[in-house]
């Protein structure tokens, strides 16, 4: 019998779906090389192998077999996607268009790298970012500049706003995983992106009630609130949005600060500094890699006390997402100020998910965990932290956790399954 490659769902799925890899048709013990290849949507190449054994009646399946080397080791069976490395040093893998898939594309080889033989077989997988039957819908009102995710069928759904940091533009691809789990999700732009402002400069919340506002009116959004999701700038963002707005129910952070950071805040006729920093105290990593996780000055020291968001106002629920190797700030020490703020003005304590080994970019599962990149902005490569193999533990957790959070406080309806596009 022919070498088979064998993967479910064949075809098509989900990027957040987990796959379950297989091969038959092989010698019992017969040494095996399983590569892994996709290319972005600039053309950049991203590539990870592994080595295997079949056992003894000469099938291989990666939920029972250990990886024996190559770009990771163990039982990993989702490791050819998370260990995906780009060819291009400090590349980091993001998906700009969402109504495209990804194609990955496996091959099974003979023999171990970097001596395998012949392509025993081969397989072609798209990984989609929209659940069969979401709709993407552009959004251009008033000034809000976003796009809208909306789940499959008829009636109204949790609404969530997704804010990513400062590399700007408009980042849709958690937002289009996000709705094919039940949730109406706005991915919101606020600079470097159409006729925003190019370059981060002073930030006004009017912009984001606004955007709020679009969301609790929607006919397809469920009221009488929304929740907020936020990334690094993000998360400040939505920290000050659950503070002085209304109609925010539940907010998670993912490796969030405490204090208004980067540029000013405007409220009305209030004004939040920006928390200062030391750019002296910037470190240069053995391989050229900026490391910013000890500039930021401590929000609890005069004057920067000032930058802090008050927590006081704010309304919860709050999931606080802290990669514990996070180089870009000290998130699990912010993440405990929230907590003790929130706690000393009489509000309920927030949830912490600390986790060891993970840095400061958490994205959806199966990404390849950032350790490093080119900053969109800053033009150099930045330091985030983390190894891969807890990272990518990380993100599948943070995933779930995120849905169940939303889910719980947003009066939400159960998962939707995924079927076959």
């Amino acid at each position: 019998m022919a070498a088979a490659l064998l993967v479910q769902p064949a075809g098509r799925g989900c990027w957040d779906e987990p796959l379950r890899i297989a091969a038959r048709g092989l010698a019992p013990g017969q040494p095996l090389t399983l590569r892994a290849c996709l290319r972005d949507e600039k053309g950049a190449r991203f590539r990870a192998h592994a080595r295997y054994r079949a056992d003894a009646r000469g099938e291989l399946d990666l939920a029972r077999a250990p990886a024996l080397g190559g770009s990771f080791a163990g039982l990993e069976p989702m490791g050819l996607l998370w260990a995906l490395e780009p060819d291009r040093p400090f590349w980091r893998l993001l998906k700009r268009d969402v109504r495209t898939p990804f194609v990955v594309r496996l091959e099974l080889l003979d023999g171990h790298e970097p001596d395998a033989g012949r392509l025993l077989a081969s397989a072609g997988l798209e990984r989609h970012f929209m659940a069969p039957g979401v709709r993407r819908l552009p959004v251009r009102a008033g000034r809000v500049r976003a796009t809208l995710f909306l789940p499959p069928g008829e009636g109204r759904f949790p609404g969530i706003i997704d804010l990513f940091g400062t590399g700007g533009g408009l980042c849709e691809y958690r937002a289009s995983l996000l709705a094919g789990h039940g949730f109406a999700v706005l991915a919101l732009a606020y600079f470097r992106f159409e006729d925003l402002p190019e370059h981060l400069s002073d930030v006004h919340l009017e912009y984001f009630e606004e955007a709020v506002g679009f969301m609790l009116q929607h006919p397809k959004v469920k009221g009488p609130s929304v929740g907020l999701l936020g990334f690094s700038k993000g998360g400040d963002l939505c920290l000050s949005m659950a503070s002085f707005l209304k109609g925010i129910t539940a907010t998670v952070l993912i490796n969030a600060c405490v204090a208004n950071t980067v540029v000013p805040l405007h409220y009305k006729d209030m004004i939040i500094p920006n928390l200062g920093n030391e750019p002296g105290k910037l470190k240069t990593t053995e391989s050229g890699l900026l490391n910013y996780v000890d500039i930021w000055n401590n929000p609890l020291e005069e004057p920067n006390h000032q930058s802090i968001i008050p927590l006081e106002k704010a309304e919860g629920p709050f999931l606080f997402i802290v990669g514990m190797d996070d180089q870009n700030w000290k998130s699990g020490f912010y993440a405990q100020i929230a907590s003790e703020r929130l706690q000393a003005h009489g509000k309920e304590r927030p949830q912490i998910l600390y986790y060891p080994g993970t840095g400061h970019c958490i994205d959806p599962p199966y990404f390849p965990p950032s350790r490093a990149s080119v900053h969109a902005l800053l033009g150099e490569a930045i330091f985030y932290g983390g190894e891969p193999k807890a990272q990518s533990r990380a993100q599948v957790d943070a995933w779930q956790q995120i849905q169940t959070f939303f889910r719980k406080h947003l009066n939400g309806k159960n998962p939707v399954k995924h079927s076959k596009i």
